[in-house]
């Protein structure tokens, strides 16, 4: 046989076959569907579909080629640092009707420039970090959560491209001026309202109550310092007064002289 002449044919085979061997177990780790998930190629793209399957949290094993991910309808409650990553192809995400109450920082660092849309409609988030959304292209819905409307909030979203179909429905539950609860927050901006300058002006008072505290803290201190020392003077006072004068002594003493 050839392999027994030329054994070094026998190096070659092994060779392509453990190049074919690693070939397809590195494609089997990017196209890995996660077993709680539904995937399927459409027109070259992968899809991965888990809506409605009562997940808590966003799997970790997603396909490192997914274009489309669809999370909606679980009850997802938190979107970690870094929870898509590895997703460098991303460019939809929906993770409408959930239960997410927070968003970390750096949430949906590595989709950044993939991004197109993201849906967190109809979810429980009140507020967001400034940097949550940074360098994101995508547009963007978040109507139908009950945000708290503050600075915060304003500088995070004049930085978004809000999707224009949903955006009168970004409402502020709750307000740091009670007047715009209930409101949409883009009218309100629109309106020429700036919420930075109620922080301010909040921030403002709570320093000038806090200064004044300590003023009245120092100021009864040195009221206390200055009676009590007052009280110790008087004392001191009384107590010399009671003591016998110098002439007295003298006498007393010529007194004792006399006798003896």
């Amino acid at each position: 046989m050839l392999s027994e002449k030329f054994p070094i044919f026998d190096g070659f085979a092994l060779l392509w076959w453990g190049l074919l061997f690693g070939l397809f177990i590195a494609r089997a780790e990017v196209t890995a569907c996660p077993t709680t998930c539904h995937c399927i190629d459409k027109s070259g793209m992968t899809v991965v579909q888990c809506m409605s399957r009562n997940l808590e949290n966003i799997p970790s094993d997603l396909p490192r080629d997914t274009v489309v991910l669809l999370l909606a309808s679980n009850h997802i409650t938190h979107i970690p640092s870094h929870a898509f990553r590895e997703l460098h192809y991303l460019q939809e995400l929906d993770l409408s009707n959930n239960d997410i109450e927070t968003v970390d920082l750096g949430a949906f660092q590595g989709v950044s420039d993939s991004l197109l849309v993201l849906d967190l409609s109809n979810n429980h988030i009140q507020s967001v970090p400034k940097e949550a959304f940074a360098r994101l292209h995508a547009k963007i819905s978040l109507s139908n959560n009950p945000w708290h409307c503050e600075c915060t909030l304003q500088e995070v979203l004049r930085e978004l491209r809000l999707d224009p179909e949903t955006v009168n429905e970004v409402i502020c539950h709750t307000a740091v001026q009670e007047e715009y609860a209930g409101k949409s927050i883009i009218q309100v901006l629109d309106s020429g309202i700036n919420f930075c300058n109620f922080h301010h002006k909040t921030t403002d008072v709570a320093m000038f109550v806090t200064m004044f505290g300590w003023f009245t803290m120092v100021i009864a201190y040195v009221i206390y310092y200055v009676r009590h020392n007052q009280e110790d003077a008087r004392r001191h006072l009384e107590y010399l007064k009671s003591l016998p004068s110098s002439s007295q002594i003298s006498k007393d003493f010529d007194t004792i002289s006399t006798v003896l």
